[in-house]
């Protein structure tokens, strides 16, 4: 390992900020003109842009390390914290690690970038196995004294609670004043649920929310057409999200299609337009699972159950879309609150469904603004894709019922 140095240091602290600010496509020579440093004195530090990556992936992980060892001392603690408060101060230093470390998490964030070296993708793979491992430790601790339920697979809400604190630092949510508590909010509604009272399995499976999610997710399938048209769009999603967006080009698009680049081209008019294309469907897609959720004659609780079978199932079938949009965050990071996924419009749906569940009783009152807690909500609803691969559809959403809902804390 390179030694440690005051210049060394310094650069990385500038590269980290013009990486989480502007993203992966800066160069080396934007970098040193933000350390102020000519090349030849920049290069004796670093010698290409991969190796800052490296340096500052390392740094995070360090950092990611030492939080986990914090919280597998918390179980060793004489003084002996409950379940909640050891789950929350955990919770609260992994936020707190991501967004001071904003850059490596990007990089890091489910995988490494495309085309990123051994070391920094070996850096990616493990990046946050420390802090899950540690989570599921405290979990475990949780269920041998009683306070966590049985029935709960441990690892895999650990994987969960510990992505959901990590997606804090992606987006600029976290900058609010409003959200400043947004950590400890969210590792108590995976604890505390935010249903009064249990909601029973099979009548969220027989929901007319549930129903229409299902119908939905059925005019999903989107691989039956053979026209020209349809397979440029399939070949420029498995393209993009291979290579990403930035580094494929028509003639990658055209050859996955089987097709000439000129053909491609009398179809679609730039790279851009295609991209757009393929991410509107996708859009469409989750907005009307959405919207025929929220119209549906069903309960608050209901419906947001139904809303996370839908994400679910986006994350799972629109998986090319999902890989391009991390891309996408990378190179160009979001700086403002609607940023991915977060329609206007979907917020607005859930504010109401929050609102209308805490009048009738069916959904635990908070102190927060609407907005601030619709936004909350929107984040606590979708389920990371690591967790939806290792558990499956219906255990993702059963592990999603069994915490979002009903809550992760045995009840007396």
């Amino acid at each position: 390992m390179p030694p440690r140095t005051d210049r060394r240091d310094r650069i990385l602290d500038v590269a980290a900020n013009v990486f989480a600010t502007s993203g992966l496509r800066v160069t080396l020579h934007e970098i040193g003109d933000a350390c102020g440093l000519q090349p030849g004195s920049f290069y004796h530090h670093f010698e290409s842009k991969e190796d800052i990556l490296v340096a500052l992936t390392q740094r995070y992980c360090d950092a990611l390390n030492g939080v986990a060892q914090d919280g597998l001392d918390l179980i060793n603690d004489t003084g002996s914290l409950g379940i909640e408060q050891r789950v929350i101060a955990l919770g609260e230093a992994i936020a707190a690690c991501a967004i001071e470390h904003r850059a490596a998490l990007l990089m890091t964030q489910y995988e490494a970038p495309v085309g990123a070296g051994e070391k920094l993708t070996e850096l990616a793979k493990n990046a946050t196995t420390s802090v899950i491992d540690a989570m599921t430790e405290v979990l475990v601790d949780g269920q041998s004294s009683g306070e966590i339920g049985p029935d709960l697979d441990p690892a895999l809400l650990a994987e969960r609670i510990c992505h959901s604190m990590l997606h804090i630092g992606i987006g600029v949510f976290h900058r609010s004043r409003a959200a400043r508590h947004l950590p400890t909010q969210k590792c108590q509604v995976y604890l505390d649920g935010i249903a009064v009272g249990a909601p029973a399995r099979t009548a969220l499976d027989r929901s007319a929310a549930m129903r229409a999610a299902r119908a939905v997710i059925g005019t999903w399938n989107r691989g039956d057409a053979n026209d020209r048209a349809s397979r440029i769009r399939a070949a420029g999603r498995a393209e993009f999200a291979r290579r990403g967006f930035e580094s494929a080009t028509m003639r990658h698009v055209a050859a996955a299609a089987g097709m000439s680049t000129a053909t491609v081209y009398r179809t679609v008019s730039s790279k851009d337009d295609l991209l757009l294309d393929i991410m509107e469907e996708y859009s469409k897609a989750f907005r009307a699972g959405w919207v025929a959720v929220g119209e549906a004659r069903s309960t608050p609780i209901e419906r947001l159950d139904a809303l996370m079978w839908v994400n679910i199932n986006l994350i799972h079938r629109f998986s090319d879309e999902f890989r391009i949009l991390l891309s996408w965050v990378r190179q160009t990071p979001p700086d403002a609150e609607a940023f991915t996924m977060g329609f206007l419009e979907n917020l607005q749906l859930l504010e109401g469904l929050l609102l209308e569940g805490e009048r009738d009783g069916s959904i635990r009152a908070a102190d927060d603004a609407p907005h601030t807690r619709a936004m909350l909500m929107f984040e606590v609803l979708l389920t990371p894709n690591t967790v939806i691969r290792r558990a499956g559809l219906k255990g993702a959403h059963q592990l999603a019922r069994q915490v979002v809902l009903r809550g992760a804390l045995t009840r007396a």
